[in-house]
């Protein structure tokens, strides 16, 4: 059981972030592409990843016997490879990951109980952040995403965002403490305490120092967080599966398609909860203009509503709009 306590000035201190974390999607990737069980809409990305991965063969060998001797299929990884910090980049993450104090990468190593016979002689030198070493374990990475995760990204996001944005709608409707409860099933909250099924008995005291919550589409049953309870709380967690794959609009509503057109029908449809255009863009499979356009068009007839923020602007369903959707 995992049990992260909360005190009320850690409850003013929960965010969500923003968008997909690349490299904690990278490596539970891996996770996926090892295990038996997976979502079903996993078959076909499993079959890709593996036949992407076997085109490039010296490639695929390295980077699956890099990565699989630090991320074994039961059991802790190192902090280090999922750096805080959120990056809009591979490269900004891997750079975040190469500059890994060396004591935190000896410690971390030191950590990991995954090796039968401890850390294979050929990965110590990462323990004394040797350069070549770091170089190959973020070659590696790079290789795998680009095999496996890369031809993805859209999907990712596209979860990821309709997932944030329905912790958002819960946030709006009921603060913190709403927006915890509606992570059932995979999370309870229990005020003040959220739990969770876990492989080990596992409590986490947040101190006042609030919480990240990480949704991921290639976290599978259960959250997942870090060893190290001094680095800053996060906990990555299942998305809320929609079922609609990127640029493909979701099954169900066939009289609605007909009026609007299925691309319109969808850019309504992927509104319910609050989007940027960006955003929008993700999810639907279309260009950011096109997203605009469609949004125009559907604001003009009154089912949806746009108020700049910032630099960007967000898209939400009007009353018409929303009953419209229900039908």
């Amino acid at each position: 059981m995992l049990r992260i306590h909360f005190t009320r000035a850690d409850l003013t201190r929960v965010r969500i972030a923003e968008r997909a974390h690349l490299l904690w999607e990278t490596v539970l990737s891996l996770h996926r592409l090892r295990d038996r069980w997976a979502p079903g809409e996993l078959d076909g990305w499993r079959a890709g990843a593996r036949h992407r991965l076997g085109a490039d063969p010296e490639r695929g060998r390295r980077a699956i016997g890099v990565l699989g001797a630090l991320i074994p299929a039961r059991g802790n990884f190192p902090d280090f490879l999922t750096p805080s910090a959120l990056h809009t980049s591979l490269g900004e993450s891997l750079d975040a990951l190469a500059g890994t104090p060396r004591a935190q990468l000896a410690d971390e190593l030191d950590r990991m109980g995954g090796f039968p016979g401890g850390v294979p002689t050929w990965l110590r030198p990462l323990a004394d952040g040797d350069r070549h070493t770091l170089g190959l374990l973020t070659g590696s990475l790079r290789d795998y995403h680009r095999a496996s995760v890369a031809p993805y990204l859209d999907r990712v996001h596209a979860q990821v965002d309709a997932d944030r944005a329905i912790a958002l709608r819960g946030l709006l409707d009921g603060g913190t403490e709403g927006m915890l409860a509606g992570l059932r099933p995979v999370l309870r909250w229990n005020p003040p305490v959220l739990e969770a099924d876990y492989p080990m008995e596992h409590d986490i005291h947040l101190g006042g120092r609030g919480l990240v919550l990480v949704p991921s589409y290639f976290c599978a049953r259960r959250p997942v967080t870090l060893v190290d309870e001094e680095l800053p709380p996060v906990l990555v967690y299942p998305v809320r599966r929609t079922g609609t794959g990127a640029g493909r609009p979701a099954g169900g509503r066939e009289p609605l398609d007909r009026l609007l057109g299925r691309t319109r029908s969808a850019v309504l449809a992927s509104v319910d909860g609050g989007c940027t255009t960006g955003e929008l863009a993700r999810r639907v499979g279309v260009s950011p203009a096109s997203a605009s356009q469609h949004a125009s068009v559907l604001r003009e007839a009154g089912l949806l509503s746009t108020v700049r923020d910032g630099s960007s602007v967000l898209h939400t369903l009007t009353p018409l709009g929303r009953r419209l959707l229900a039908g």
